[in-house]
């Protein structure tokens, strides 16, 4: 299955996953490291009406839902392995668990940002991740796409 022809929206989703992975496993990693905020030029009153006294759960959450996660999806797309414990919990059982799984990462992202909004002042980089998870939940959801991650 992992021998597939890869349509070029299908190379630009691995993409976007992979380098949402990538930087939010080092921005969570930093935070998590740093949890005054001091590594990333954060300071901690941009977090005071929220739940948390410093960044670390945050940096957390981050790492993994936004990072690990999308890593996985995105090595998921890239090969399509035939792994059984995904798709347990992958809703759309005709499609690969990793189409699943990416368009579950847009509306992370959007969930994500939208939940940070209500904590934090509004900066280019909101604008640039609803931008970006509007863009892998766009890919996601094209033909080519879904062809490809056809199980059948």
């Amino acid at each position: 299955m992992g021998n597939k022809k890869k349509p070029i929206a299908v190379w630009i989703l691995i993409w976007l996953q992979a380098l949402l992975g990538f930087g939010a496993v080092v921005s969570g990693g930093m935070l998590m490291i740093s949890p005054d905020g001091s590594l990333m030029h954060l300071p901690l009153y941009l977090i005071k009406s929220s739940p948390f006294e410093n960044f670390f759960i945050p940096g957390l959450i981050l790492c993994l839902l936004l990072g690990v996660y999308p890593l996985g999806i995105a090595y998921g797309l890239w090969k399509l392995p035939a792994w059984r414990w995904p798709d347990t919990i992958n809703p759309f059982k005709r499609l690969h668990w990793s189409w699943a799984g990416s368009l579950a990462t847009g509306i992370i992202v959007i969930i994500w940002l939208s939940v940070e909004l209500l904590w934090t002042p509004t900066g280019f980089l909101h604008i640039l991740y609803y931008v970006w998870s509007a863009l892998i939940i766009l890919l996601t959801l094209i033909p080519a796409t879904r062809r490809y991650c056809r199980n059948h």
